[in-house]
This record gives C-alpha cells, structure tokens and sequence, in this order.
C-alpha cells in the first residue's frame, strides 16, 4: 500500500504552536509519520456534516486543509474529496441525503462530523431527540458499512468555549456526545472525539473562561486556530480508520500443495530434526511447539 503523510510540516508546525497539550501530549500525533500513513492510489474521502464542515470546504478551512495538503504532497496517488456540508443539517437530514450526496460517489471512507444542531436547534423545537439521534447514527454506519467504505464518527464539539460548565447547553452536549461515543464503539467504527479534545484544550488555553474566540469565532464555527485544530484531529481519525481496512484484496497467498503428490511434506518425527538426509518437513515439531506458543501470546 502507498504510504504518505497527511499534513505538510507547515500545518503539523502551526499545530505544535497552537495546541502543544493536546494530540501531541497523547502520541497521537505520531501517525503522521509517513512510514504508518494508510492513504492508498484512488482514495475517496467524503466530509459529511453540517455548516461546520459546509465551510470546511473552503481554502484554508478544515476540510481543504487535509485534502490540499494530500494533492499537493501526492498528486500521483489521484486521491479525491467529497464535501458534502449543509449548514443547519442534524442527524435525519444526513440520514435523507447519504445516497445521493455521499453513497453514489463511491467513498472508501466517511467522515461524520454530527451533533450541534441537533443539540443546539432544540431551543427552538427543533432538535433531534436522543432516540432518534442514536437510531440515525446507527442507520447511517449501517449503509454505509454495506458499501466497504470506512468511517470516522465524531463528537459534536461546542456551543460556547467557557470551561466551567456553564455554557447553556453544555450538558446536553455531553449526553448526545456519549451517544455517539457508544454508537462508535458497538458498531466498531472509528471515534474522532471532537468534545473531549475541546474540552482539554480549552481548559490549558482559556484561562479567562471566554465564551467564544477560542477555537470557533462564535462559540460553535471555526476560527482559523479551530480549522487546523480540527484539522489535525481528523487527520489522526482519517488515518486510523484507513489502517482497519482489509489488505487481503491485494494479498495472493500461493498453495503449499503442487497439485500431484506430497514432495516436501513429512510426518515430523523426531530423526528427522538430528538427521540432515532426508528433506526436512516444513515445520520441526521445535518450531510447531513455538509458534504456537507465539500465537498463544499474541
């Protein structure tokens, strides 16, 4: 599989500047090592969200930032990008349109980034109730497992910086962030924990409990320190998600067996292991005896 590095130094740079506590404190940061990086020749990485990551698809912007850095460091690998952001989308609007804005493109992998207004709308009536925001997620990694397409889910990050727990509906973010973080883990997909990550860095990087100007300009979208933050989280998600997937498409293993008769196998007998003569068999029971217990200990 080609192997490359999703971020120009330039980025991992600005990142180090801005959020030194964060992915780096954790070693995440270290899959950005060209020798692990999981991007492969025709690669189609959809974004799919809501205004978030409608404005990530612009220069400079969250989105952009991973795919450009991709294009400009690997143009050969011929790697594509979906951004299908809607501003003001939930949950059930992500469920309506996955065929036509995301499935029909063909994605080997999906990134989900959900929540906020499903949350955020409910002051108005018009949130998304948690039996519905769980059922949704699940419906969506259904169908789009079905295709083999990976997927990157994550936490809805904020409304409102201040870290002392008095942000409106900072609760109500806690409990649909645990939703998601439960969908991740019984459907087995991978979780880009966009909240938690907020969170611990607000709390090293807002001393004055800010409301907004953080990391999004408004308490909810990103400023340009909130794009390559996200950014780079995604990044490390992307890149996880890409490792899970099956090589074995690409693996041909060749029979052991000619076909015609059983030249090369023996029954392992103790001689033979002292004995030079006769053709080895392809294990001794020494080494039978130690991969298995190899096998045992992984």
């Amino acid at each position: 599989m080609t192997r490359i590095v999703l971020f120009s130094i330039a980025i991992v740079t600005n990142f180090t500047m801005l959020a030194p506590s964060s992915a780096q404190e954790s070693g995440d940061v270290n899959t950005l090592d060209p020798n692990i990086s999981a991007i492969a020749k025709g690669d189609l990485i959809a974004f799919f969200g809501d205004s978030i990551t409608q404005a990530g698809a612009k220069e400079g912007r969250y989105c952009r930032l991973i795919g450009d850095g991709i294009e400009k460091q690997h143009p050969d690998l011929g790697v594509k990008f979906i951004y299908a952001g809607i501003s003001g989308h939930k949950v059930p609007d992500l469920q309506r349109r996955l065929d036509r804005d995301v499935l029909s493109k063909k994605p080997t992998l999906v990134f989900i980034y959900i929540g906020i207004n499903d949350v955020w709308h409910s002051q108005k009536g018009r949130g998304t109730p948690k039996d519905e925001f769980e059922n949704g997620l699940w419906d969506l990694i259904k169908r789009i497992t079905e295709t083999d397409a990976k997927i990157v889910l994550c936490t809805p990050s904020t409304i409102g910086e201040k870290t002392d727990g008095s942000n409106k509906l900072d609760q109500m973010l806690e409990e649909y962030s645990a939703i998601s973080r439960k969908v991740a883990t019984d459907t087995g997909v991978t979780l880009c924990d966009m909240r938690r990550e907020f969170i611990d860095h607000l709390k090293k990087r807002n001393p004055e409990n800010k409301e907004r100007g953080i990391l999004p300009r408004d308490g909810v979208h990103l400023n340009a320190n909130g794009n390559q933050f996200v950014a780079i989280h995604a990044a490390v998600a992307i890149e996880k998600a890409l490792r899970t997937r099956d090589v074995s498409a690409t693996y041909k293993p060749r029979s052991l067996f000619n076909g015609k008769d059983l030249t090369g196998w023996h029954v392992d007998v103790p001689h033979l292991d002292k004995n030079p003569t006769p053709k080895r068999p392809l294990l001794s029971a020494t080494e039978i005896s130690s991969a298995s217990a190899n096998q045992a200990a992984i």
